[in-house]
């Protein structure tokens, strides 16, 4: 290609990309408000952790229920239009907050999010494949890294903006009630359910905006590459269950967005269960964030010039495994910090592993990135298993005489004991896995 043709080329791209970042923008902060959430709906609804953690599945359990469909929505009516569909089905959830507040009914709260998270499946649907295949698979990781920044930047403002929203004077409210009567009670938590009312207006009016905006937009028509035979061996493939470095990769896909959403969603919890005063651990997320934005803008430097998307995938889980040793045996805001820099281990998977599982998918492309949207269901089932374990092991250390502050500070360290067989399966993904059925 000459340097004319490329520069082109790279023009041709550069206004879909700002309007996907965009759109990754969006997502990110809706997504990431939940470290802030989970506390908030602890506290209103007077949860247990297992069930405070039922927000990010309540999120993220709908990409396994929405992502077939949406792919076939997507298919029907086209990229533009399934993304200004998703837009407005995640304004109509942040409209059911008000009832909800209202109500002060957790399931109420679980469908609100549930909604916005079928338009963010319609979203991601969308536009992961799109910036994955836009330009040269071998740079994919670098485009979808840009993402990455554009989703972390937007997570950390949500994080920072509903963490003063939600959790301002929640030690004292929580002081207050454990004085108080149940009337006193009722009245305090549902003048604290009424602060989510405001924002989620707001957010459904910017959301629905956008939707009617979006279907202006000059996203070109993209498909993927076809299939070449040579690098798959030499039998046509006719079935998206001849790829296992496909599944595998889905698998992965699986873990690391798990680990991604304990360690950006539990840290504002994990820092409040060290004593650590809420307006100190109200930030915690914007560590993790930040954190990830830092790596993603390395990795937009560093892939493909000087390093490849396997390597950084490579590096990352093993950075995971040592971080997560960190985190369990150390103690106080120092254990905080290596939740935080999980942000680093966690930030070039994603990306890393959108490619690797796309290669020589062909035709099969949308199937494949479908079910590897699916995969983000990791976010729905892992943080939960790590409030379970965190009630277990507190129930069983007060059982033994422990005193519950130090007893909930310990379970919610060991808890993260979760991170590291999901690290091992992204390890082994990143050194084999993306290779299998692919002929070398």
């Amino acid at each position: 290609m000459s340097n004319t043709q490329e520069k082109s080329s790279k023009n041709s791209t550069l206004i879909p990309i700002i309007i996907i970042a965009g759109l990754f923008f969006i997502f990110g902060f809706v997504t990431w408000i939940n470290g802030a959430l989970i506390p908030f709906m602890k506290t209103i609804n007077e949860l247990t952790d297992a069930q405070s953690y039922l927000v990010a599945s309540a999120s993220y359990i709908s990409f396994v229920v929405m992502a077939l469909p949406a792919s076939y929505i997507i298919n029907k009516i086209g990229y533009r239009k399934g993304m200004s569909l998703g837009l407005i089905i995640m304004a109509l959830g942040a409209l059911v907050f008000i009832p909800a507040a209202e109500a002060r009914t957790y399931w109420m709260f679980l469908t609100a999010i549930f909604i916005q998270g079928t338009g963010m499946t319609l979203l991601q649907t969308a536009s992961n494949p799109y910036i994955t295949i836009l330009g040269p698979i071998e740079s994919a990781a670098k485009r979808i890294a840009i993402m990455g920044i554009a989703n972390k930047v937007a997570g950390a403002l949500g994080s920072v903006i509903f963490g003063a929203i939600l959790l301002s004077g929640i030690d004292e409210i929580k002081d207050k009630l454990s004085l108080v009567g149940d009337t006193e009670k009722a009245g305090l938590l549902n003048t604290m359910a009424d602060s989510v009312v405001t924002p989620y207006i707001v957010m459904a009016i910017v959301l629905f905006l956008l939707g009617v905006l979006i279907r202006k937009a000059p996203l070109p028509h993209v498909e993927a590459q076809p299939i070449k035979e040579s690098e798959i061996g030499g039998k046509t493939k006719s079935s998206i269950f001849q790829f296992p470095h496909l599944w595998l990769g889905v698998l992965a896909l699986f873990v690391y967005v798990g680990v991604e959403v304990i360690a950006g969603d539990t840290i504002i919890s994990y820092g409040i269960s060290l004593d650590i005063p809420v307006e100190q651990a109200k930030f915690f997320t914007l560590f993790t964030l930040m954190a990830m934005v830092a790596t993603y803008a390395l990795g937009v430097f560093l892939i493909p010039k000087y390093i490849s998307q396997a390597f950084a995938l490579k590096a990352s889980a093993v950075l995971g495994i040592v971080l997560s040793f960190c985190i369990m045996f150390t103690s106080g805001f120092t254990s905080v910090l290596f939740v935080a820099a999980l942000g680093i281990a966690n930030a070039l998977v994603w990306p890393a592993i959108w490619p690797l599982a796309l290669t020589g998918l062909g035709k099969f492309t949308k199937t494949a990135s479908a079910l590897l949207i699916m995969a983000i269901s990791g976010g729905a089932i892992l943080p939960p298993l790590y409030g379970a374990l965190v009630d277990d092991k507190k129930e069983n250390l007060m059982l033994s005489g422990v005193n519950e502050i130090s007893a909930t500070a310990e379970a919610a360290s060991f808890g993260y004991w979760i991170l590291l067989p999901c690290y091992i399966i992204i390890l082994y993904y990143a050194f084999w896995g993306h290779k299998v059925g692919l002929k070398k």
